[in-house]
């Protein structure tokens, strides 16, 4: 089986556990994923995707250290505001939602995708009331997309840096994150 593991940063995969398995680095966020992505399955096929990295936590029941595979992903931002009220686009067939069907054993959880981390307890408290997501991170939902476009099963796997809060480094776990993302991917990969 021909793999691609899709990460954002250098910092989140330990690239001597995947010798065997392309690894690309896109930069973070949505537009360097689809970019960089969409250039690369121009060019190669492969068996399945598998974007990981870390992400922050909404649920108190998604700790610090957790991985979870993300099944539903929405671009949070793609729609309109209309004085208070925050749309999604109806009328111009734009999709910013994607569900797969689970195929491992993590936690499942749904996802959001942003262009700017949530850090404000009135944008934080909005956003759950209007998609109740488990995680966001910045480029699950692009990768779903690009994926989809071209036919390529997508696992998305997150481990929980952060809860999603106002921005306190004090209380984030990168090197836990980090290490348990790496040992479990490598558990459900043939590598």
């Amino acid at each position: 089986m021909k793999i691609l593991l899709v990460v954002a940063t250098k910092s989140e995969i330990f690239e001597d556990k995947f010798k065997h398995c392309d690894v690309m680095v896109t930069g973070v966020g949505m537009v360097n994923t689809t970019f960089f992505l969409t250039k690369r399955l121009s060019k190669r096929s492969y068996d399945l995707v598998i974007n990981m990295g870390v992400a922050g936590s909404f649920s108190d029941e998604i700790k610090i250290g957790d991985v979870v595979e993300v099944i539903e992903d929405n671009f949070s931002e793609i729609g309109f505001e209309d004085g208070n009220n925050f749309s999604k686009f109806t009328n111009f067939g734009i999709e910013n939602s994607f569900k797969v069907d689970k195929k491992t054993n993590f936690k499942k959880a749904k996802g959001i995708t942003v262009n700017t981390v949530h850090g404000n307890k009135k944008t934080i408290t909005e956003i759950i009331s209007r998609l109740n997501p488990d995680v966001e991170s910045m480029e699950g939902a692009a990768c779903f997309m690009v994926c989809k476009k071209f036919k390529i099963p997508c696992i998305q796997i997150r481990a929980i840096s952060n809860k999603v809060e106002k921005r306190n480094p004090e209380n984030w776990d990168l090197d836990l994150a980090i290490l348990n993302l790496n040992t479990e991917v490598e558990k459900i990969i043939d590598c």
